[in-house]
């Protein structure tokens, strides 16, 4: 296929907080398909907090992003042109892609997309890892039972609004915290959230997650770690659990700099108290427990989705950046094809 396209390169490694410098946008040529690859076209990229930790040259349970070489996450891609057996052109699949406008893959690692009402770019949110994420945290790992207290941290994004909504439809007291006043507004007026605060205008988050939660809190949903990681272990009941999703605080911290631990972790001990952490692709079985849930909530009207969408793939860095500073509601995504 002669004709060029764009794609987004590492161009180099943050220390500290990322910006536009880290990325380049190149034109390349289009791959060729060889035999048993599909030649796709990309639809909608994913941007998400992990990817951050890709940018270092470290050893993680990821490998990381290379100097001038794509940098790659979560796609919706259609096949134009295949040369596998089993797979036709008009395929739609999602999978692990390059920041690119087109890609070349073997089917390992694609999976086909069933025909359904729902737009291809909730694939990658609601339908697709955040929206499990969301579930193996708080059910597997965390295993919250109706009727418990829950907290959440970044709550208004991808994974911590999905959290929420699963929660308050077991019939749960669920708190969530934002870094804006107009987020709050959206966890209880449009989410369902039993209360929410802006996690910027307090002086002393223990003290108002100790007014929300005067009995503790029997299920944390940890998404940022640092101060409000803190302010949840004092405030945590007895025999509490801890879903450890992420740390987004601690990403960016310059490197060579360990960020120090969080305080009162003592507390855990007396309390009984359970801390887990986890990686959502270690539970491949609870894919189908998500889907089929996710469908009845989304059905009964029990779950709503919000997206923020860029348009074009040179809005990926800065759609990027602004999701680690929490510009987003709900899930990140960047629209790549024109309709």
């Amino acid at each position: 296929m002669s004709q060029t396209q764009q794609q987004i390169v590492l161009a180099g490694r943050p220390d500290g907080w990322v910006s536009e410098e880290h990325f380049a946008l190149q034109t390349t040529g289009v791959p060729d398909a060889g035999e048993g690859q599909l030649l796709l076209r990309h639809h909608f990229l994913s941007v998400d907090p992990y990817m951050r930790g890709r940018m270092n040259d470290v050893k993680s349970y990821v490998p990381p992003f290379q100097i001038d070489e794509p940098i790659v996450g979560g796609g919706v891609a259609e096949v134009i042109e295949s040369h596998a057996e089993g797979w036709s052109k008009g395929d739609l699949v999602v999978g692990m892609l390059p920041w690119s406008e087109y890609s070349v893959a073997a089917p390992e690692g694609l999976r086909k997309l069933p025909k359904t009402k729902a737009p291809l770019s909730w694939h990658l949110g609601i339908l697709g890892m955040p929206g499990m994420t969301a579930y193996v945290g708080l059910i597997e790992v965390a295993r919250c039972q109706p009727g418990e207290t829950v907290f959440v941290n970044a709550a208004a994004g991808a994974v911590g609004s999905v959290v929420g909504q699963i929660a308050r439809s077991m019939g749960c007291f669920v708190v969530g915290s934002a870094g804006s006043d107009s987020k709050v507004q959206h966890l209880t007026e449009t989410l369902g959230f039993s209360a929410a605060f802006n996690y910027r205008d307090q002086s002393d988050l223990r003290q108002v997650l100790r007014q929300h939660f005067p009995r503790g809190i029997d299920v944390v949903f940890e998404n940022v770690g640092g101060p409000q990681f803190e302010a949840a272990i004092s405030n945590m009941a007895v025999f509490g659990r801890i879903a450890l999703c992420g740390m987004i605080a601690d990403y960016n911290a310059e490197r060579g700099e360990m960020p120090p631990g969080p305080r009162g972790m003592t507390q855990l001990i007396g309390r009984n108290v359970s801390l887990q952490g986890f990686i959502v692709s270690n539970y491949p079985d609870a894919a189908g427990k998500w889907a089929a849930l996710a469908q009845r909530l989304l059905e009964t009207g029990q779950l709503t989705y919000q997206e923020t969408v860029a348009d074009g793939l040179a809005a990926a860095p800065s759609a990027f950046i602004s999701m680690l500073k929490g510009g987003n509601l709900g899930k990140q995504i960047v629209k790549v094809a024109s309709e």
